[in-house]
């Protein structure tokens, strides 16, 4: 934590340790100075000459203990860190009884977590919180170094399992590689470079990468228009990986970059892909930018969420403290003014790299404020079903070290994790590298489903809307669309669930799908082609998501979803006129499967004239029995026993069919 004082005490009372005139007058004249005089080369105070002149003044007196602390305040302030704690010791060693209020005791603890000596820290922090005098403004964060150093201690006598692998020479450089994303499906890697740019700077912008095979391909730089002269960075991909969050600051002259205009130091922008073509990026739409910083953004799979870090400047506010916020997309495709998160996650200290995993509820961010090995941990939380906050878990060692840790994101199926390090044996500087996450520490698996939407006639491709909705409550929980120009879609699945989901376009007729992930899958993926009909085509629309009680024509309620959908269809092109029908299989009497399927779709039919006031004059209704079967009995006597099961499913069916 570092705290940094000025120590003028003695100044005030004018009596000092030591009877050496010399000595005294070098230390008076050493405390003044980083009040008077500015270093040039940092443009900050100059505690490096007030240093030099207690290096003269020490030598007058060696035993000169108010000399050693505030020469050890200068050091801190410099980050001298083992400076320091040989200064404080030093004047705790020529005279213990010095420190009235334990500050010295509270300093050394806290450089000693710095420095992972947790023993030592523990030690001296004790003696600060024993101390009946210690200063109280100190007391709580003392108490958080005495939790973190008992904490360290135990962690480190029991490692989580953490092998680290690097991502390897597609992705990775010389130069830096940090901030990953990752699309949900695993395929496409997005992160941050920094490339060097002038005399003696660097320029960062963003990489792709894809996974072919068992390894990261070569990386390529984004398009000019997303990727400027100025920095881009810390970016977040969206599920399907055609929409883009990240930060841009301004540079010395206030520009943004090329056609962005910005409200603050740091904004956050957003583009989408089209096809193979960026949108050129706008500043984020509504009321997230403000005149402070924002960055390190992290966007839920749902794409109505984003989370991000705010530094607060202006009069009164701590350069040292930055805070997770997050934000929810409005109806009107703006986002909302965002709320920081409570303070069971956020601490008078900073908060970084903020990831929220696919599953929509566990939070994965560094902080330098909660109980860790020093300097910034990771740690994860929780959203429960109350809307509150778990208290962060710290990931552990060797997970977390009394360096920085940061930038970790978890993959959609939740058991490998990626994250920035600068240990040996990589590339050179930071490389981005993976690992398996311990199991306690893993997020709820999220699956997905991918392919291609199109036009069941001309083979075109649509970019058709998809809404899923969790099929015992009806919330919606997902909304994505298919690119306009290819087709191609990529949908998160939350697991534990089961869905309705519903595709559709203008001119078409709605399509659904139906996915039960409540029974813990081992599949995580699922890949299915939607063609569409056009409305005029006149070609069977199936409901798959239309259930009945075992042999009886009485809806479940499961089909609401459904059926709800079809009836906004309906309104929405108040022209149309479509018939019901009802298929079954062929095992059972034929006439028994005739009537059940003529009541079956009667039920549909009540369902929408009566519950939903669809006007019965543009439906009708009709059992098929068992004499359009999708799959014959010829093709059904070839098929093993599972696939037989499902042939027969496939022919037990509800469907629609549009009239005109």
């Amino acid at each position: 934590f570092l705290v940094t004082l000025f120590l003028l005490t003695h100044s005030v009372c004018g009596q000092y340790s030591s009877k050496i005139k010399k000595a005294v007058k070098l230390f008076k004249e050493a405390q003044v100075v980083p009040s008077q005089q500015i270093d040039p080369k940092t443009g900050y105070p100059d505690f490096g000459s007030g240093i030099e002149i207690l290096n003269k003044c020490l030598l007058k007196d060696p035993n000169f203990w108010e000399a050693y602390l505030l020469r050890a305040e200068f050091h801190l302030n410099l980050r001298n860190k083992s400076e320091a704690i040989s200064d404080y010791e030093n004047a705790l060693r020529i005279n213990p009884e010095h420190s009235r209020t334990g500050m010295t005791f509270f300093q050394l603890g806290d450089l000693y977590l710095d420095r992972g000596e947790y023993a030592k820290s523990l030690h001296y922090i004790q003696r600060f919180l024993k101390n009946p005098n210690a200063n109280s403004d100190y007391l709580k964060l003392g108490k958080l170094i005495y939790e973190s150093a008992t904490f360290s201690i135990e962690a480190m006598k029991n490692p989580v399992p953490f092998e680290p692998l690097n991502a390897g020479p597609g992705i990775n450089t010389v130069h830096a590689e940090y901030y990953p994303s990752l699309t949900v499906d695993g395929k496409q890697l997005l992160f941050t470079r920094a490339l060097p740019f002038g005399n003696n700077n660097i320029q960062e912008d963003f990489f792709t990468s894809k996974f072919s095979g068992n390894e990261w391909g070569n990386a390529s730089p984004m398009p000019s228009n997303v990727n400027t002269e100025r920095n881009e960075g810390a970016p977040t991909v969206s599920a399907n990986g055609r929409g883009l969050v990240f930060v841009a600051c301004t540079d010395e002259s206030g520009e943004y970059g090329e056609n962005r205009k910005g409200k603050g130091s740091c904004d956050l922008y957003y583009t989408e892909r089209i096809g193979d073509k960026w949108l050129n990026p706008l500043n984020i739409p509504g009321d997230i930018n403000t005149y402070h910083w924002e960055t390190q953004p992290s966007l839920s799979a749902d794409g109505k969420t984003l989370y991000f870090i705010r530094g607060l400047r202006g009069k009164g506010a701590d350069y040292r403290n930055s805070d997770i916020y997050v934000s929810h997309l409005g109806e009107n495709g703006k986002w909302m003014p965002a709320e920081r998160l409570p303070d069971i996650i956020n601490t008078p200290y900073a908060e970084e790299s903020v990831h929220i995993h696919p599953d929509g509820k566990t939070l994965y961010f560094a902080s330098r404020g909660h109980v860790g090995l020093g300097g910034s941990d990771l740690f994860v939380s929780q959203l429960g079903n109350d809307g509150k906050w778990s208290k962060p878990k710290n990931l552990g060692y060797p997970i977390n070290t009394l360096n920085d840790e940061n930038s970790l994101i978890v993959a959609a199926q939740g058991n490998i994790a990626f994250f920035a390090s600068d240990r040996a044996g990589g590339f050179g500087d930071l490389d981005i590298y993976q690992f398996e996450l311990p199991k306690n520490l893993q997020p709820t698996t999220t699956y997905y489903f991918d392919g291609k939407v199109f036009d069941a006639v001309t083979l075109a491709p649509l970019g058709g809307h998809f809404t899923l909705k969790d099929i015992s409550t009806g919330e919606e929980v997902i909304i994505s669309d298919a690119d306009p120009l290819t087709g191609t879609f990529t949908v998160p699945l939350p697991s534990n669930r089961q869905y309705v989901i519903d595709v559709s376009m203008n001119g078409y007729a709605p399509t659904s799908l139906g996915f039960d992930l409540t029974y813990g899958e081992n599949q995580t993926t699922y890949h299915l082609d939607i063609p569409m009909n056009p409305i005029g085509s006149g070609k069977e629309n199936v409901l798959q998501n239309v259930y009945f009680d075992l042999n009886s024509a009485k809806l479940r309620k499961e089909s609401f979803i459904e059926l709800n959908n079809l009836a906004n269809f309906l309104r929405d092109n108040p022209t149309l006129k479509i018939e019901l029908g009802g298929h079954t299989d062929t095992r059972g009497e034929a006439s028994d499967n005739l009537k059940l399927s003529t009541d079956r779709a009667k039920a549909v039919y009540e369902y929408l004239t009566t519950t939903e006031g669809i006007a019965a004059v543009r439906l009708n209704y009709k059992g098929y029995g068992e004499t359009s079967p999708i799959v014959s009995d010829k093709e059904i006597a070839a098929l093993n026993e599972p696939e037989k099961e499902n042939a027969h499913q496939k022919n037990r069916r509800t469907v629609y069919k549009i009239l005109n």
